[in-house]
């Protein structure tokens, strides 16, 4: 989505890539924070949340916990600013540190013994 905004951000055609983001009814972003953003595509998400913020849902999956964001964004004040836009009013549900695809495969390598 960042390279989406970038690169509609350098074809003049941002406003209208927003927009359309945020029109849609639940914008659910997975693996959030594996990647970390130059400071332009930081601004560029937070310009999506921005504009979402009380008007539409946004879903965020992510393993890595609030006090490690500052490494994605690479800006503290700006990590702060899109940590407040997306957990305001928010149900923010943890469900823990083991990883469901890491156990499916050790049960399937390791069946229980009856």
């Amino acid at each position: 989505m960042v390279n989406e905004l970038a690169e509609a951000d350098a074809n003049r055609r941002l406003s209208s890539v927003i927009a359309r983001y945020s029109k849609i009814d639940l914008l659910c972003l997975d693996e959030f924070g594996y990647l970390n953003l130059d400071r332009k595509g930081a601004k560029l998400l937070f310009q999506i949340f921005t504009e979402r913020e009380e008007r539409k849902a946004t879903a965020v999956a992510t393993n890595s916990p609030f006090t490690e964001w500052d490494k994605t964004f690479g800006d503290a004040r700006l990590c702060a600013a899109i940590a407040d836009r997306i957990t305001f009013r928010c149900t923010l549900i943890q469900t823990g540190t083991e990883s469901y695809r890491y156990q499916a495969t050790q049960e399937s390598l390791f069946p229980a013994q009856s």
